[in-house]
């Protein structure tokens, strides 16, 4: 839950304290450990597997806070477990590490501008937003979005220059007309099925 958060953040040489998050200066990888692949060509081919998206939320002291995320995967049945990457320079991630909670909030087709909302860094990402509390954690869940996934953070694990968080499902769920269209993202664009 929130102490392994905590473990990590202490860990990690962050502050665990309610106070500014500067962005940290981690390195990810040894210069021995890269691999000769070109950046821009690896974002190239990978672009190439489309994904849906979502937006993994929190509410810590200083308010809601949330992130667009489309590395996010189901991963276990028994128990319920997700798991979704984050940055490890993200300014979003510690605050939800000091919350303990999250809730991934699956983004429909009709749903574009608000990922982009929470997309940017630096502005107030719920400025105009409509939600409401996950019932298990009090994590925001956005009004509108297809389905829910409402979790406690039960490990992190460093993966390169992300962290991978596994979440236990404490609650999830879809509104009554779930017969809506997935926001997805392929080759860096926004689509949806056609059909």
């Amino acid at each position: 839950m929130a102490a392994t958060a905590v473990r990590y953040l202490r860990s990690a040489g962050s502050p665990t304290a309610l106070e500014p998050h500067p962005r940290p200066m981690l390195r990810a990888v040894r210069e021995d450990e890269r691999l000769p692949v070109d950046p821009a060509e690896f974002r190239r081919v990978l672009g190439h597997f489309a994904s849906g998206v979502t937006v993994v939320t929190a509410l810590d002291p200083d308010g809601p806070a949330g992130f667009a995320c489309q590395s996010f995967a189901s991963l276990s049945l028994d128990p319920p477990l997700v798991a979704f990457m984050v940055a490890r320079t993200s300014t979003t991630w510690p605050r939800l590490a000091r919350a303990g909670v999250f809730c991934v909030n699956v983004l429909g087709a009709d749903q574009r501008d608000l990922c982009l909302g929470f997309a940017r860094s630096g502005a107030d990402k719920f400025a105009g937003v409509a939600y409401d509390a996950a019932p298990a954690t009090g994590s925001p869940r956005l009004t509108g979005a297809p389905a829910w996934i409402d979790c406690t953070i039960a490990q992190v694990h460093t993966g390169g220059d992300h962290l991978i968080v596994v979440g236990r499902v404490e609650a999830l769920g879809t509104p009554a007309e779930d017969d809506g269209e997935p926001l997805l993202f392929h080759r860096g664009r926004f689509g949806r099925f056609g059909g």
